[in-house]
């Protein structure tokens, strides 16, 4: 042994931790999607949530990520922290895969056997040849995300080689077998070897796995690995739970809580269980033999398995220890605590999840202000204070959603790498500025209702005819803006441009006639202001109705993003045969109904 085996042994680990790393990592960024949609899905029961937690952790290699997720979901109140019981233990059980993957270090090929094609050492150089060919060669859709996969892969049983062969030469002078032969004759120092490193690699898959390249270098029993093993469930656990804790919700929290309860409990289990097992005999052929990459991993899943199967039913317990241990908060008085509380820190290694986050706030900004908008007009035709003090009061809520919501597009921007996931939030970063002016414009009518009612004046008969005809396509404009927005509708959005033009129209119309009843003396100068201001803020509606409806259309069609003013201003051109006739069509039913007013007007006076 010398300082070129150590440096080979801990340059083979760095491969190793950096492959699982790019392998989860990608899985869980391919995977994101889907993983929001089911675990969203997840009913109150346990079992169902177990199989799920066992799915989702075999897919993004990672116990601690699906439980942070989890914990996220739950802060949320996507999912109730019932709901999230069966998915901890599910997770635990989840994480197994792994080391059943590792286990191919003990494929044995001699011969020339078709198993040679499962060897790390044939497996490691295909995975890598055409992981990168699908990075540098060929380009379609998440071609770049597979290609990491493969390359993780690749990287990871690299690693792993040259970790048994680094580890080979260690073993000459028989340092391996009596370290871990030390270990196991001290059940308590095993066990915090194992908890240690778990702790230090954040990974309990990392750590088994690190334990399986040694097992196949050096003769490690049973009986220490063994404790080794229930080490690292604790040390696993506890990073998670740290992880859950960072600027967390007390159900947050109790996510992270609830696995340590639970890997306490079935740390207590294998201990007990194999004691028992070992002092009645039954152990005894297994006890001091030497395990392999193979035996490492069932014992890893018999463990999980067993400890899952008769400890799910005791998921209620845990349940109400976790209340015991972590105190609720103070209620928050916020109306919506709940969708700000979503925008966790948790959600950035997933983006789908944390983009979800965000369309949720999004969302309810743009109901918010759009139902300020229709209180606010009802108050031009009749003023209530309290009407006014709930319009004021939703706007704060609004200018908070606005904060929040931005600063958490902010922070999560740095993670966002899928071009999906970067489009969205593109659209989200211009939506949010959108909602919030659309809840000040509400104000502003708000306002001008209020010096309406203060001044004891009030709009003519006429203004107010013309108001209602103007607020019903303001209304559909509205209507289809929302549409474009939550539902992704992008023939919502190009029904916008139209109707914003005809608004501009009206809004001209209604200022020329405005100016006629001045002259005439049939309306009071102050009302006379305040009406142009009313109309003013009406159109800067329509307009940043516009500037949605054009973010969905850039969403899903390639450089509109880049060419928005262009896009806008070839329509207003005539270039575009259906936003002409359906311009067209628009102008003459509203200007119809103007020539109508007219007439029924001039019959009433006649």
């Amino acid at each position: 042994m010398n300082i070129f085996d150590i440096i080979s042994l801990l340059g083979g680990l760095a491969l190793f931790l950096y492959g699982m790393k790019l392998m989860g990592n990608s899985l869980k960024e391919g995977s994101s999607g889907t993983l929001k949609v089911v675990m969203e899905k997840v009913t109150n029961n346990p079992v169902k949530a177990f199989f799920l937690g066992v799915i989702v952790t075999a897919v993004i290699q990672s116990s601690t990520a699906t439980i942070v997720i989890t914990s996220g979901l739950v802060a949320g109140g996507i999912i109730s922290l019932r709901q999230s019981l069966g998915i901890i233990i599910g997770a635990n059980v989840g994480t197994t895969v792994t080391g059943q993957i590792i286990r191919l270090l003990d494929v044995n090929a001699e011969g020339g056997s078709v198993l040679k094609l499962f060897t790390p050492s044939t497996l490691a150089p295909l995975a890598l040849i055409a992981g990168i060919i699908l990075i540098m060669f060929l380009k379609f859709n998440k071609s770049d995300n597979i290609g990491n996969i493969l390359m993780g892969f690749g990287i990871l049983f690299t690693g792993l080689m040259n970790m048994t062969a680094a580890v080979s030469a260690l073993t000459e002078g028989g340092m391996i077998e009596d370290i871990f032969s030390g270990l196991g004759d001290n059940p308590f120092l095993g066990y915090l070897a194992g908890a240690g490193v778990a702790f230090v690699l954040q990974s309990s898959s990392a750590s088994i796995g690190i334990l399986q390249a040694f097992s196949m270098a050096g003769s490690i029993p049973f009986k220490t690995v063994y404790i080794i093993l229930v080490g690292i469930y604790l040390g696993d656990c506890v990073t998670t739970a740290i992880v859950c804790s960072i600027g967390a919700k007390p159900e947050s929290k109790r996510v992270g809580i609830i696995n340590i309860l639970y890997n306490l409990s079935k740390t207590l289990l294998v201990i007990i269980g194999v004691t028992i097992f070992h002092k009645i005999g039954t152990l005894d052929n297994l006890w001091n033999a030497s395990m392999t990459a193979g035996t490492i991993a069932n014992a890893n899943t018999v463990f999980n398995l067993g400890c899952a199967v008769l400890l799910l039913p005791l998921v209620g317990v845990y349940e109400k220890f976790s209340y015991v241990i972590v105190k609720d908060e103070a209620v928050s008085n916020g109306k919506y605590s709940d969708k700000l509380a979503a925008l966790n820190p948790v959600f950035f290694s997933t983006p789908a999840l944390a983009l979800r986050s965000i369309y949720d706030v999004l969302r309810t900004m743009l109901e918010a202000s759009i139902a300020n908008i229709d209180k606010a007009m009802n108050l031009l035709y009749d003023y209530r204070p309290g009407i006014a003090a709930e319009i004021d009061k939703e706007e704060d809520a609004i200018d908070q959603m606005t904060d929040a919501a931005s600063n958490y597009m902010l922070k999560l921007s740095p993670h966002v790498k899928e071009e999906l996931h970067i489009k969205i939030l593109d659209q989200y970063y211009k939506d949010v500025t959108e909602f919030e002016r659309l809840g000040d414009h509400a104000v502003n009518l708000m306002e001008s209702a209020k010096e309406l009612a203060k001044d004891d004046s009030a709009l003519s008969d006429e203004a107010k005819d013309e108001l209602d005809i103007l607020r019903r396509l303001l209304g559909r404009i509205l209507e289809n803006a929302s549409l474009a927005f939550e539902k992704r509708d992008v023939v919502a959005a190009r029904h916008i441009e139209p109707m914003e033009e005809v608004v501009d129209d009206l809004v001209n119309s209604l200022h020329d006639n405005h100016i006629i009843r001045l002259r005439d003396g049939k309306c009071k100068v102050n009302a006379g202001i305040i009406f142009l201001d009313i109309l003013g803020n009406m159109e800067r509606i329509s307009d940043i109705c516009s500037n949605i409806g054009v973010a969905t259309i850039a969403r899903a069609t390639p450089g509109v993003d880049t060419l928005a003013h262009s896009y806008i201003s070839s329509l207003h051109q005539g270039n575009d045969a259906e936003y002409n006739m359906e311009y067209s069509r628009i102008h003459s039913e509203y200007y119809k109904m103007f020539e109508e007013q007219k007439t029924k007007k001039a019959k009433a006076k006649a």
